[in-house]
């Protein structure tokens, strides 16, 4: 059994627990973001009013529906646990704004609307964040806002670790008994390292301690938020092979979205490579589309927008852009190809880890996208004439 997996059944039998106790539900007045009301409330978030907010891990959704009624925010409360949900559901039926929801937390950031903020409350270091993270970022809006508390220091003192390797803690019921929980308790360090990682940006750290003396307890407080514009990763300095010089990108938009898959290394990108020996740039695209996706296109329906120039390091890297007009098949993962994870993208949320180069032909494509990436000398197939910028 997966570690998540034992977590969420885990806070079901919580739930469950709880459920047949019949234990009351305790209103709220403010956000209680650490293990007292000792953090700064429900001011940290801003204006709320209208805006679409998510609780991840809500629980019983008491601070879901206290932010619904009080602020006017459409809220979007999401728990892997039926229990909690069902918790939720027989108290908050009715709260005007307020959705209760059962479901895996990274399912549902797949499968909604972006979300101009979203926050959780010690509920995020119970999911591995290499699979939490990157869908987090492209479930907030470009501009949008994070908030989240993790676990420092336990009640016996044990304190976080410098990798990401969840460990065990134990979760106490009342009337007596325990269970077993999986959490990743990382440092500071290491958490901004991540969420730098997958395009987000730490504005502050609070630190909220337990107030009694013999409770070692200590939780950090995250406020984050997503940059407007995305930012390109570079590419290597390592030089090519001569013939690998010149590549071509290709543009694949349709009534889904952006076509962009993940290389093995993190970075969002186009379909595309390396033209062979012999082959034309048309050629080339429909070739490395079939291998890196399985669509299937004829050279016919690939438009060539134009040259991108560029420096990396000593080596001059040239790459054609093309729009692909028409393809065959759905997108799949190809054996033995280093990007995979082929998505639709909607143009107006696209993810922050875009390659560099793929960055480049993007906004010779589309000027208008807020993307930022080194500088290309762009020239259009349709007037040789006039370079431009990209």
């Amino acid at each position: 059994m997966d570690l998540e997996r034992q977590t969420r059944l885990a806070w079901d039998a919580y739930g469950t627990h709880h459920l047949r106790r019949d234990t009351p539900l305790t209103e709220v007045d403010r956000i209680t973001w650490g293990p007292a009301a000792n953090g700064p409330g429900d001011g940290i978030l801003g204006d709320l009013r209208g805006l679409r907010v998510l609780d991840l891990g809500c629980g019983p959704a008491r601070h879901a529906a206290h932010l619904a009624r009080t602020y006017g925010a459409h809220v979007d409360a999401v728990d892997a646990s039926r229990s909690q949900i069902e918790r939720g559901r027989a108290r908050y039926r009715g709260v005007q704004g307020l959705r209760l929801v059962h479901a895996d937390a990274v399912e549902h950031l797949g499968t909604e609307a972006p979300y101009d903020v979203i926050y959780s409350l010690s509920a995020f270091h119970f999911l591995d964040p290499h699979r939490l993270l990157p869908a987090l970022t492209t479930a907030l809006k470009p501009g949008g806002r994070l908030y989240f508390t993790v676990l420092h220091t336990d009640s016996a003192g044990d304190g976080p670790t410098s990798t990401v390797t969840p460990r065990p803690e134990i979760l106490r019921l009342a009337g007596g008994g325990d269970l077993t929980v999986h959490m990743w308790v990382l440092t500071p360090e290491l958490w901004e390292d991540l969420l730098v990682q997958y395009g987000l940006r730490v504005q502050c750290v609070t630190v909220l301690d337990t107030p009694q003396d013999n409770n070692h307890a200590s939780y950090r407080l995250f406020q984050v938020h997503r940059p407007e514009r995305i930012t390109a990763r570079p590419r290597t300095a390592k030089p090519p092979v001569a013939r690998a010089a010149v590549g071509v990108g290709s543009v694949l938009h349709g009534p889904r979205g952006l076509l962009l898959g993940r290389h093995r290394l993190g970075t969002r990108e186009l379909p595309g490579g390396t033209v062979e020996p012999g082959e034309s740039l048309q050629e080339a695209v429909v070739r490395e589309l079939a291998e890196e996706t399985g669509l299937y296109a004829d050279p016919a329906d690939v438009r060539l927008l134009g040259m991108l120039l560029d420096q990396v390091g000593d080596v001059v890297r040239i790459t054609f852009g093309a729009l692909v007009t028409r393809w065959r098949g759905e997108p799949a993962d190809q054996p033995d190809e280093s990007v995979g994870d082929w998505r639709w993208w909607p143009i107006d949320a696209l993810p922050p880890d875009l390659f560099e180069c793929s960055a480049q032909i993007l906004t010779a494509w589309r000027p208008d996208l807020p993307i930022d990436h080194a500088p290309a000398c762009f020239t259009p197939i349709s007037d040789l004439h006039t370079p431009t910028t990209a």
